[in-house]
């Protein structure tokens, strides 16, 4: 049996492509995955771009498997993601041990790439943006527990100063509905209880609905997944603040969608989000978030920021903090600005130096933990609705996650994995949760 090994960076789009590839080449080939490289037949290395300096670290990341492609020269060596798209033939150049290079829009292609690179003894190269050829092509979905993640859409059409994604993702393309609901469908007959819908710019969704050649939005698609009975919980990420829409806003009554939600502002400061092209305002920001919180009273708040962007002043960062202390922002991704060659931006003066970056960023993560640990000290004594998803690190305790996305670990048989169960939370720890299980919210 031919084994498949794949390492995965960046966000939760490429979890869901790794997952796919290993489908691909499943059911192309008979690739079962290892966890052990050195075991694998076929290594596959699923890149990022938005972190800095993503391409030294995929080159570095493969200078570590020169060794195990020279102890067994038939190996085949592979890597796809963002950095793939960006780089393209010069990344095969560079680093001679590669054997396939393919872009997101491209992995349902590994299959045709593996065999022309062992007939031609030569790369296998691979970055078009086809448009909605790669989920066409895909393996039935497969579940592996009782929550997934189903990509509705691809790419992104913003082209914020700052980002990469649009060259190496392509622009937005939506999945028709009824491929979403047939995907949904097979996932929830093979168990599946939540589903994390997907996309780079998740609430930019337009489905073409078939019939009367309508388009079905972010809003219209969480009503009609609310239909399907046995679908307890709804979740979707990421979200852009411009597209962030009323009919979205409301769509929060529905008591299946989670009550967490991920939007990144990135600043709080109008002048810097100008020029980082986001397209809109600190004020229309923090109004989206106050009709969200009168939707959802239970609201998580978590966002993304960028510290440091070029010519940012103190004003412009004090901006941002008290931003996050009107929005009441309790979780974040937060990252010290760094150019990315080929955006608009890369070509600013970066006239900040790190150790003020560096002293920004620590002031804004300490006081979002703050506001988290906050948030999470409000939940004692309260009921959650936990979907459990596996065991605990812990014997004898279950894992699962609140609505509002903490993970709770609580006493109890594994016979309950893959139920919605209630729990009170009892005690916040240092990442997680714990509760005492009061039974079935079935």
């Amino acid at each position: 049996m031919s084994k498949l090994f794949i390492k995965t960076f960046g966000c939760q789009m490429n979890e869901y492509d790794s997952s796919k590839m290993a489908d691909v080449l499943k059911a192309s080939h008979g690739y079962e995955v290892t966890s052990d490289p050195e075991a694998a037949d076929l290594l596959l290395f699923n890149t990022c771009s938005v972190r800095e300096k993503a391409q030294e670290k995929v080159f570095s990341e493969l200078g570590k498997w020169k060794e195990w492609k020279e102890a067994k020269p038939g190996r085949v060596i592979g890597v796809g993601g963002c950095v793939a798209s960006q780089e393209g033939e010069a990344l095969a150049k560079r680093a001679r041990i590669v054997d396939l290079v393919f872009g997101p829009q491209t992995l349902h292609r590994l299959p045709q790439l593996l065999e022309q690179t062992r007939s031609t003894h030569r790369p296998a190269v691979d970055i078009r943006f086809p448009e909605i050829e790669k989920f066409d092509n895909l393996p039935e979905p497969r579940a592996e527990g009782p929550s997934a993640f189903v990509s509705i859409m691809e790419g992104c059409s913003k082209y914020c100063t700052f980002c990469i994604v649009p060259y190496t993702r392509g622009e937005e393309m939506s999945r028709p509905l009824d491929d979403v609901l047939a995907e949904v469908s097979s996932l929830l007959d093979q168990g599946v209880r939540e589903i994390t819908l997907l996309g780079q710019n998740v609430n930019a969704y337009r489905g073409a609905m078939a019939g009367d050649g309508g388009t079905c939005d972010l809003a219209l698609l969480i009503h009609i997944l609310a239909r399907f009975d046995t679908l307890g919980r709804i979740r979707f990420t990421t979200s852009h603040p411009a597209e962030f829409s009323d009919s979205l806003i409301e769509a929060y009554a529905e008591p299946k969608l989670a009550s967490g939600v991920h939007l990144p502002v990135q600043s709080g400061s109008d002048r810097i989000l100008g020029m980082m092209k986001r397209g809109y305002t600190q004020a229309q920001y923090l109004d989206k978030i106050r009709r969200l919180r009168q939707a959802r009273p239970d609201l998580a708040l978590s966002s993304d920021f960028i510290i440091g962007f070029p010519s940012e002043t103190e004003e412009d960062f004090e901006q941002t903090m008290a931003m996050i202390e009107e929005a009441r922002v309790d979780a974040a991704y937060s990252f010290i600005y760094s150019a990315r060659p080929g955006t608009p931006a890369a070509n600013l003066r970066d006239n900040i130096s790190l150790e003020v970056k560096q002293q920004r960023l620590e002031r804004l993560q300490t006081r979002i933990r703050q506001i988290g640990d906050e948030y999470a000290r409000s939940l004692i004594g309260t009921t959650q609705k936990v979907l459990v998803e596996k065991t605990a690190r812990n014997p004898g305790q279950l894992s699962g996650k609140t609505p509002c996305n903490r993970p709770l670990n609580f006493d109890g048989p594994a016979s309950l994995i893959g139920q919605f169960v209630n729990i009170q939370v009892a005690e916040v720890l240092t990442n997680s949760l714990r509760g005492r299980l009061l039974g079935s919210a079935e």
